[in-house]
């Protein structure tokens, strides 16, 4: 299939403009009642409420995003490259039944039903910064499940070096991907210790909400230190793997998206500068913390490489 560089691309459709924020840009934050955003379907119990408040690295106030903007302004090109796109598009995307397929170098490969996958890892809260690569960010309380104690259950082989995960392709119910803006399906990895990292977690949820279709429904991993493009959405494949996965936006844009994608504020993306960013739903620009403020927790997976290089 071919792939379309960045020089072939609509900078509306990967660069972001005023007019993509909004009136977002000129709400204030504002706190959103426990008891507004109950919905049927919750999440599996023992998951806990969230305050309106997270503490920041250096304990700073982090006041949450509204889930109307976590809900309402995403990047997920499978239905969509407008930030508006994915919550229009998304809707009637079904869920359920989710079969996950896990392979490569482990002795317990599998395809394992999502239903199941609750069952055995029960969600718990992490209130985590999502950091996007055009140079802006959210505060957002995840579900899910921390990732490493999936890769415990199918024991990877001494040759499991990374993790690649593949989101479903599905034109059909995708509209996204009858474009030919990627190449589908979408890819993205990690290396072994990225993923067993205790903050890298599967997320099922958000805000106490089953995950909407918008913001990758049913499964999605995040590391929080990096950029929100290596968070894969709508995952149905798990692979283990002895080399480093070809991940989509690697292999469209070297120069613009690298394998590792950590948050690094000293490296520009060669459109646009990373030292700052806009929460959104904020009127000022904040200064961009290095690994998005994580950097105590996971600073050492990174001891002796060049992180100008190696982005």
């Amino acid at each position: 299939m071919l792939i379309r560089r960045s020089r072939d691309i609509k900078s509306s459709e990967i660069t972001p403009e005023s007019a993509y924020l909004g009136r977002r840009e000129f709400i204030a934050l504002a706190g959103v009642a426990a008891g507004s955003i109950a919905a049927p379907g919750l999440l599996v119990s023992g998951a806990r409420r969230t305050s309106h408040v997270a503490r920041g690295p250096q304990g700073q106030s982090d006041p949450l995003t509204p889930i109307d903007d976590v809900t309402g302004y995403n990047n997920y090109y499978e239905f969509g490259t407008d930030k508006g796109d994915p919550a229009a598009n998304a809707g009637a995307f079904q869920t359920r039944p989710w079969t996950v397929e896990i392979s490569g170098e482990v002795a317990r490969p599998a395809r394992v039903n999502l239903e199941d996958m609750l069952r055995r890892f029960p969600s718990q809260e992490r209130v985590y910064r999502l950091r996007c690569v055009e140079a802006w960010s959210m505060v957002i309380p995840w579900h899910g499940f921390p990732l490493r104690d999936l890769i415990n259950w199918v024991q990877p082989t001494s040759k499991a070096r990374y993790v690649e995960f593949t989101t479903l392709h599905d034109p059909n119910r995708m509209p996204g991907q009858r474009s030919r803006v990627l190449d589908w399906p979408y890819v993205e990895g990690l290396r072994m210790d990225e993923a067993m990292h205790p903050l890298t977690i599967m997320v099922t949820g958000l805000y106490n909400r089953t995950l909407p279709n918008q913001n990758g429904a049913p499964l999605r991993v995040m590391s929080p230190w990096k950029y929100g493009f290596k968070g894969g959405k709508a995952i149905v494949k798990i692979r283990f793997m002895e080399q480093q996965p070809m991940t989509t936006w690697a292999l469209m844009a070297p120069d613009e998206y690298g394998f590792f994608a950590n948050v690094n504020p000293e490296v520009d993306h060669p459109r646009w500068s990373q030292a700052s960013e806009r929460r959104i739903g904020e009127f000022r620009r904040r200064r961009t913390l290095m690994f998005n403020g994580y950097g105590e927790q996971v600073a050492s997976l990174y001891s002796g490489m060049d992180l100008r290089r190696n982005y």
